[in-house]
């Protein structure tokens, strides 16, 4: 049984939808796992409630989409709000992560696995390899 204080979920935050990725410290590995869907930024919270008792996270990673210049963009702002919400409302460690590039590299991979053969990639499926890279730079750090 993997000690909760291993696991770590991640968030690729969108107005639309957001990317979820589950990863182990022990291992320092990440793995997409679901999406969400949003409405301008809200997710359906007892989703992400449900996510947080079955993984039950030592911390949530939540990527902050920084310009190239390292300035904060409106999807930024929108990233920390959308932090604060999940420390405020299920009082779980929250930590932001640098995501500049991270949905580049996700379609990439993603289009690598279609180009290998792999059943049909969903688009969706970017989100949540996203969330993957997002989690996976912060374990690398």
């Amino acid at each position: 049984m993997t000690d909760s204080k291993d696991l770590l979920l991640g968030f690729d935050f969108g107005l639309r939808q957001i990317g979820v990725a589950v990863g182990e410290v022990s291992l320092a590995t990440a793995r997409g796992l679901c999406i969400l869907k949003a409405k301008q930024g809200q997710p359906d919270w007892q989703q992400v409630e449900k996510l947080l008792k079955e993984w039950q996270p030592g911390c949530v990673v939540v990527g902050l989409p920084l310009n190239m210049d390292g300035s904060e963009s409106e999807s930024a702002v929108a990233a920390r709000k959308f932090a604060g919400r999940l420390h405020g409302r299920f009082s779980v460690k929250v930590e932001l992560q640098d995501e500049r590039l991270s949905s580049r590299e996700a379609r990439d991979s993603v289009r690598s696995l279609a180009e290998q053969g792999e059943r049909r990639v969903a688009h969706d499926a970017v989100d949540a390899e996203a969330a993957a890279h997002i989690l996976q730079s912060y374990l690398n750090r």
